[in-house]
């Protein structure tokens, strides 16, 4: 997947309401292509979970 297409979908992440607050794209520029991938899917699946709880 391209740096470009990991953005856009930290991005949606970051929209999501269980995300407001939490400033999870800014290490972005730091990351690897590889890390970044990574911390996308953990965020993600943060959200999923937040969601499954309520």
């Amino acid at each position: 997947m391209s740096r470009a297409e990991l953005l856009v979908r930290l991005q949606k992440v970051q929209q999501c309401p269980e995300m407001q607050g939490r400033n999870i794209r800014s290490i972005a520029a730091i990351l690897s292509n590889d890390a970044l991938e990574k911390h996308v899917e953990v965020c993600e699946q943060a959200v999923e979970k937040a969601r499954s709880v309520n």
